[in-house]
C-alpha cells in the first residue's frame, strides 16, 4: 500500500506504479503520458504530470534502457585529485545531457587504478568511454577498443580506433614562457608535474623554448599537487642563491602552492617573483589568486569530445585526433622583474 506522500517499497522511491494509482489510471496510461507520445486524453495526461511532480517521480533511465537493449550512457574516467578534470566532468554532463545520454562516472585514486575504474563502466554497460588523462599504456588503450568506443581527452597517446582530443600543450607551455621572457625575465624555473600524463610533453616545451630564447633552463621534478608546489617552495626559500625571478608550473595545483608558499615566506608574488600555472581551473581565477595561468578550454575539449563519443555510438565513424589551442590568460602573479632582482629569501 502507498504512503499518503505515494511513496513505496523499502527506498521510499516513487514508481510508476504509485504514480498511476494516485491520478487513479492504469500504468500503461501513466507511461503513456509520461513519455508524451499518444494515447491519452489532454486531461489525463495533465492529471498524470500534476500527480507526477507532486510526488516528485523519476523515470528509472537503466531500466528503460535495459528494456531498449541499448546503452546511452558515457563511461568516464577522471582522478578525484584534478581540479581540471572535476571542470571537464561538469561540461561532459551538459554536454551529454544536451544530447539525450547519460553520464556513468569512475574515479581513479592512489588506491584505485585505471582498469579497475574502467572495468566498472564496461560492466555497467557503457557503449563509449571518456578517459580524462588517462594514465594508461597504448597496449591496454588498444586492448579497450575490443570492447567499446574510446574518446580520450588530454592525452598525447595515439592508439588506432581510439579518437583523441587535446589542447595544444606545447603552443601553451611556449606561450607562457614568452610571456614572461616579454616581460624581461630571464632566470625561468619550470616545476613539472613527474611521471603524469603530458608531463614530459609540457616540460620538453620548457626546455625548447627557453634555449629558443637563449636562456638557461632549469626543470625542478614534481607531482601535479598543490603540495608540491608548497614543499618546492619551501625549498627555494630555504635554498643560498637567489630565487628565480619567475616560476612556470606543470598545472594551477602547484603553481597555487609555490603561490601561497612565497607570499607566506615574505616574497611578492609578482614583485618579487612571477608565478605562472597551467589549466585556468576554477581557482586561478579567485580575487585572492588572480593566478596567469593557461587555459585548455575544459568546456570545448568536453562539447567535442561527447560529440565524437555520440557519433561513434549511433553512426560509426573513423576514430581521429583533434588538437585545439590552447590559450594564455594574463592576471596578477605575472609582471616585469624589479630592477634588484637578485634577491635572496631571508631565513
Amino acid at each position: 500500500m502507498a504512503s499518503k506522500n505515494g511513496r513505496t517499497g523499502k527506498s521510499g522511491r516513487t514508481t510508476i506504479v504509485d504514480v498511476a494509482r494516485a491520478a487513479e489510471t492504469s500504468v500503461a496510461s501513466a507511461s503513456v503520458a509520461l513519455r508524451g507520445e499518444p494515447g491519452v486524453s489532454e486531461r489525463t495526461r495533465a492529471r498524470i504530470l500534476e500527480v507526477a511532480e507532486r510526488l516528485g517521480y523519476q523515470p528509472d533511465q537503466r531500466a528503460r534502457l535495459l528494456r531498449e537493449q541499448k546503452s546511452r550512457l558515457l563511461g568516464v574516467t577522471f582522478s578525484v585529485h584534478q581540479t581540471f578534470h572535476a571542470q571537464v566532468v561538469e561540461h561532459l554532463y551538459r554536454a551529454a545531457d544536451a544530447r539525450g545520454y547519460g553520464l556513468v562516472l569512475s574515479a581513479t585514486t592512489p588506491g584505485r587504478a585505471e582498469p579497475e575504474a574502467v572495468g566498472n563502466l564496461l560492466r555497467d554497460r557503457c557503449e563509449t568511454l571518456i578517459l580524462v588523462s588517462p594514465e594508461i599504456s597504448e597496449q591496454r588503450l588498444a586492448e579497450l577498443t575490443t570492447r567499446a568506443s574510446v574518446v580520450t581527452i588530454g592525452s598525447d597517446l595515439r592508439v588506432d580506433g581510439v579518437d583523441s582530443l587535446r589542447s595544444d600543450d606545447r603552443q601553451g607551455i611556449t606561450d607562457a614562457v614568452a610571456h614572461l621572457v616579454g616581460l624581461g625575465h630571464r632566470a625561468i624555473t619550470y616545476v613539472d608535474g613527474g611521471a603524469v600524463v603530458m608531463g614530459r610533453t609540457r616540460r620538453d616545451a620548457y626546455l625548447d623554448a627557453m634555449r629558443a630564447h637563449g636562456l638557461e633552463p632549469r626543470a625542478i621534478s614534481g607531482s601535479p599537487t598543490e603540495e608540491s608546489g608548497v614543499d618546492i617552495a619551501t625549498r627555494m626559500l630555504g635554498g643560498a642563491g637567489p630565487l628565480p625571478t619567475a616560476i612556470l608550473a606543470h598545472n594551477d595545483m602547484i603553481a597555487i602552492g609555490v603561490l601561497l608558499t612565497l607570499r607566506a615566506g615574505g616574497v611578492a608574488v609578482p614583485d618579487d617573483v612571477s608565478v605562472v600555472g597551467y589549466d585556468d581551473t576554477r581557482m586561478a581565477a579567485l580575487a585572492s589568486i588572480r593566478l596567469t595561468s593557461v587555459s585548455q578550454d575544459a568546456a570545448r575539449l568536453a562539447e567535442t569530445a561527447v560529440e565524437r563519443a555520440v557519433l561513434r555510438v549511433e553512426n560509426p565513424a573513423e576514430a581521429t585526433e583533434i588538437v585545439t589551442p590552447a590559450k594564455l590568460v594574463v592576471r596578477e602573479t605575472s609582471a616585469p622583474p624589479q630592477p634588484s632582482r637578485e634577491k635572496t629569501p631571508s631565513r
